[in-house]
């Protein structure tokens, strides 16, 4: 609806400039939101004040000639007015509202699917925690985050792939070694720890105690039999696990490296090689080789990203990060830069967790073996409690991850709020003996439905598009869970207030259409947020 909007004001301004009633002028974006009162509509536009800053115009007088100019379908609004100091508002018609239902049933499983992203290719990396041990909550705050955002960026349309960097060369894999070997070097602790000491020690001869080589093989083990089985628990699906290790084995880093110095960005100062990323907008160079000749993180970040745009022909790469990070996103964006791909990359950086049990905050580090696995938490709330207390807040944000909210199996969890509603749909359609079959009512019965609950109900069902799509665009996934929860309690207060089975066949009919649209669309944001939709609870 949002598109449909915003494209009958394009139409009207393009017209009037056509008829000389507005000047020429770069049309800016028409931005249409949900009032915050119901009072003024369905919809509005503050586009009217946007062209009033470029025209010089009185923003009511150019929202008066938009407004009479607007040629909508036939039954779609029921009115269109002016109001404040330039705002346009828009209110759905009841019969568009009632037909919609049957749309929902028709497309069913395909409802909120989109096209902005055909012939659009992207990858989302995300969790790449560094294989030195187990996932825990910290790092794993990512993975929900990214995996739902693949999720809706290909029900947008776009062909979406997810990986994991395995960040298996480098000074914590040399950290990892000394600590399976438990000599003075060791910085990591726990019993992990002590199972690989046990599992690589013994296949290693007197001679072959190289550190480095311990921790490659204890970083493998650590992915095949933690990490991976982790992200399975978590029902993520990475279509790619890289290894940077391979990077370095083929020369791809030093050809990148010889590439950039070509171009004149690297140069030696201090026995190390220095990329000149000041050049792109860093606050200073970075240094790519050591003077003791490992190459830094940034060497290989590069290089993987020219793979991903050059060989892999991604059109935009999004990367989720942990916000230790936040100090290597400009000099990764200038070596992206440096190699062609301005622009390509989107980097987000998640926030920490706090784990809060009776009021108390459980404190991590991976070094000094205390830490939460997110095995352990999955073990504790399960799934789809992970999932959605995790999604529930802006990945920007600090989240704190209430245990006692989350065991809970009453209305004030959110998760068992959203699942009850879908439970309480099946059991309705059970007993009429309707499951998962498509009603087919006669849409004329669907103008029954006049109740300011079922037409307030009908008004959150066809959101979700909207919901797809702002996702897709501004990556902030928060808002999904927040939309499932507001469509949960707007069915439990049509629940409340109408009856679905009456005497009035025919009313009943439209209403099992309704609620039928309502499962639909309940099964379908589940789905995306990779949360189960249990029929029975």
């Amino acid at each position: 609806m949002k598109q449909k909007i915003a494209g009958l004001i394009e139409n009207s301004i393009k017209l009037l400039q056509k008829e000389k009633v507005f000047p020429r002028f770069d049309i800016p974006e028409i931005k249409i939101e949900h009032p915050k009162e119901k009072t003024n509509g369905d919809y509005s536009t503050n586009i009217a004040m946007e062209i009033g800053k470029i025209t010089k115009t009185n923003p009511l007088e150019i929202a008066k000639i938009i407004t009479q100019s607007i040629t909508p379908p036939q039954s779609l609004f029921d009115k269109i007015e002016m109001a404040g100091p330039g705002f346009i508002n828009f209110f759905l018609s009841k019969k568009y509202l009632q037909r919609q239902i049957e749309e929902i049933l028709k497309k069913d499983e395909k409802f909120g699917t989109l096209t902005i992203g055909k012939n659009k290719k992207v990858q989302v990396e995300f969790i790449s925690a560094n294989p030195t041990g187990p996932l825990t909550i910290g790092n794993s705050r990512g993975g929900p985050f990214g995996d739902v955002l693949g999720n809706v960026l290909k029900m947008a349309g776009f062909k979406v792939e997810k990986a994991y960097y395995i960040n298996d060369y480098g000074m914590q894999i040399l950290a990892l070694g000394h600590s399976v070997l438990k000599d003075s070097q060791a910085k990591y602790k726990g019993d992990y720890i002590d199972y690989l000491n046990k599992k690589v020690k013994p296949a290693l001869s007197a001679r072959n105690k190289d550190p480095y080589k311990v921790g490659m093989k204890a970083a493998k083990i650590i992915v095949e039999e933690m990490i991976k089985k982790t992200t399975d628990r978590m029902k993520i699906k990475y279509d790619e696990w890289f290894s940077e290790t391979s990077l370095q084995k083929t020369n791809q880093v030093d050809k990148v490296l010889e590439t950039l110095k070509k171009k004149g960005l690297i140069y030696e100062k201090d026995g190390a090689k220095w990329f000149r990323s000041s050049k792109y907008g860093d606050e200073r160079d970075r240094v790519v080789v050591k003077a003791d000749g490992w190459k830094t993180y940034l060497a290989g970040d590069i290089t993987y990203h020219q793979y991903k745009f050059e060989k892999k022909k991604f059109d935009k790469v999004i990367d989720v990060w942990g916000a230790d990070h936040h100090g290597d996103v400009p000099s990764l964006q200038a070596g992206v830069e440096a190699l062609g791909y301005k622009g390509k990359l989107k980097i987000i950086l998640h926030q920490f967790i706090t784990l809060l049990e009776k009021g108390e905050k459980k404190k991590m580090s991976k070094r000094k073996g205390v830490y939460v696995t997110m095995d352990k938490l999955l073990e504790e709330v399960g799934l789809d409690i992970v999932r959605f207390f995790f999604l529930q807040k802006s990945i920007n944000t600090h989240l704190n991850f209430d245990l006692d909210l989350a065991k809970q199996q009453s209305e004030k969890n959110p998760v068992y709020y959203i699942q009850y509603a879908y439970a309480r749909i099946c059991s309705i359609l059970k007993k009429l003996k309707v499951k998962n079959e498509k009603l087919k009512v006669p849409v004329k019965n669907l103008k029954l439905l006049n109740h300011q609950s079922e037409i307030g109900l009908i008004k959150q069902l066809i959101k979700f598009p909207e919901i797809i799509e702002d996702v897709a665009k501004d990556y902030q996934v928060q808002k999904l869970p927040r939309y499932a929860q507001e469509l949960a309690q707007v069915f439990h207060q049509f629940y409340g207030d109408c009856r679905v089975l009456t005497e009035d066949k025919k009313l009943s009919g439209a209403r099992l259409n309704l609620i039928s649209s309502t499962k639909i669309v309940l099964k379908n944001v589940l789905d995306v947020m990779g949360i189960s939709a249990p029929e029975k609870m």
